[in-house]
């Protein structure tokens, strides 16, 4: 009975002990989840700026983009002209606010936010939603993908 008990005891204990987080999964991302949102401000300045060179520094070389209108601008310089020239075409502030940041892997981060761009006065602000894959390579965050799409109305 003994053995049994000593048994049972020995198998809860090893359960546990593999059920607990390892020191990857419980490890604090504040300053990733910081360094991805950075990123994005980032972005939004550029953008605000039409600063090609700012702008193109923080995609990764394949980078692509699918815009609301249903535009697929695929690798760094499309995505760079294809946005500046969006700029030139929309006037209005843009703002994007993070919502969430999701780590998919070590050094692949999902980050989904609102989009708005606030219009000349009298045109009413449109209103998006945007999802940035960013990806860590040799240890700076830099956006590999940016998905635009309009709320159901």
């Amino acid at each position: 009975m003994y053995r049994i008990a000593h048994a049972i005891v020995v198998l809860v204990v090893v359960s546990f002990a593999l059920a607990a987080p390892g020191p990857a999964i419980a490890q604090d991302r504040s300053a990733d989840v910081a360094a991805v949102r950075a990123v994005v401000v980032s972005y939004v300045d550029a953008r605000e700026r039409r600063d090609a060179t700012a702008l193109a520094a923080l995609f990764t070389d394949d980078a692509d983009q699918l815009v609301s209108t249903g535009e697929w601008r695929r690798g760094r310089d499309a995505v760079v002209s294809g946005g500046l020239a969006s700029s030139a075409r929309t006037s209005g502030v843009r703002t994007i606010e993070i919502e969430t940041v999701r780590f998919v892997s070590p050094d692949v981060a999902v980050a989904d936010g609102r989009y708005e761009i606030a219009a000349a006065a009298g045109t009413p602000p449109r209103h998006m939603w945007t999802t940035f894959v960013m990806a860590r390579r040799a240890g700076t965050w830099r956006i590999s993908a940016i998905r635009n799409m309009r709320p159901a109305e």
